[in-house]
C-alpha cells in the first residue's frame, strides 16, 4: 500500500510545530512582561494551566462556529484573568494581540520534523492542511524554515471549513490534483486528523506520541515522526 502513495499532507500544530512548548514559552513571557504576579497570580504555571483549559474550551466553540476568530483571541485571556479575579478588558485585548503576534515567531519543532521532511520531500508531493488561522500558520512555517517543503497550505480559514469536515479534504484534493486513494494525511488528533482523513477516503497516519488507545485501523499509528521512514 505505501508504494501507491503520491501525495503526503501534514497537520502543523503538535505534529510538526511544537505548539505546547512554543505556547508555554510565550505565556511565560507574557506573565513576566505584564507582571501578573503583582496583579495577584502567584504562579506562572497556574496561569498557564488555567489558560490552556479555557483555550481548549474556546477552540471547541470556534470549531462549532459558536465564537468568531476575532473574539476568540481576547475572550480566552479575559476568562483566564477573570478566573484570578482580574477584570481588565484592555489588558485582555493587549495580551491576546501579543500572543497571536509573538507565539508564531517561536521556532521549536517536534523532534525529527526537519529530518523527516527532508526524507519525504524528494519522494512525494507534500502539502499541508491546518485548522489554524491563515496568517498565523504561514508565519510559523516561514520562521521555522518549513515553507519550502510544502506546495499548497490549506487553512480552515481559507477553505471555509474545519477538519474533520470532508469539505476541507476535498478542497485539498482539488487544489493539488491528488487522488484521495493515493493521498495520506499525517496528524496528531484522532478525531480531527486521522478519522477526518479516513472518512474523506484518504489513507491516514495517526501521530500518537501519547499512545492514546483506540479501535480504528489506519495506515499507521506512530509515536515518533522518525517512524515515518518505515511507513512511507
Amino acid at each position: 500500500m505505501p508504494n501507491k502513495i503520491t501525495h503526503v499532507f501534514f497537520d502543523l500544530d503538535r505534529t510538526l510545530w511544537d505548539f505546547e512548548q512554543n505556547s508555554h514559552d510565550e505565556l511565560s513571557a507574557i506573565f513576566s512582561r505584564h507582571q501578573l504576579m503583582m496583579k495577584g497570580i502567584s504562579l506562572v504555571e497556574e496561569f498557564i494551566k488555567v489558560y490552556k483549559k479555557i483555550n481548549e474550551e474556546c477552540w471547541e466553540l470556534y470549531r462549532m462556529n459558536a465564537i468568531k476568530k476575532e473574539d476568540l483571541r481576547s475572550v480566552r485571556f479575559a476568562q483566564t484573568l477573570e478566573y484570578f479575579g482580574i477584570n481588565d478588558p484592555a489588558l485582555s485585548e493587549r495580551i491576546g494581540l501579543e500572543y497571536v503576534t509573538n507565539s508564531p515567531m517561536r521556532t521549536k519543532l517536534i523532534k525529527d520534523s526537519h529530518e523527516i521532511l527532508e526524507y519525504l520531500n524528494p519522494k512525494y508531493s507534500m502539502h499541508m492542511i491546518t485548522n489554524g488561522f491563515e496568517e498565523v500558520q504561514h508565519v510559523k512555517l516561514r520562521e521555522c524554515g518549513l515553507t519550502p517543503f510544502f506546495g499548497e497550505v490549506i487553512t480552515s480559514e481559507m477553505a471555509g471549513a474545519k477538519k474533520p469536515e470532508k469539505k476541507i479534504f476535498d478542497l485539498a484534493i482539488e487544489l493539488t490534483g491528488a487522488n484521495p486513494a493515493t493521498s495520506v494525511y499525517i496528524g496528531d488528533d484522532l478525531l480531527v486528523d486521522a478519522l477526518g482523513a479516513a472518512n474523506a477516503g484518504w489513507q491516514a497516519v495517526y501521530f500518537n506520541p501519547h499512545k492514546v488507545t483506540h479501535n480504528h485501523s489506519f495506515l499507521a499509528d506512530i509515536q515518533s515522526l522518525a517512524e515515518l521512514k518505515t511507513v512511507l
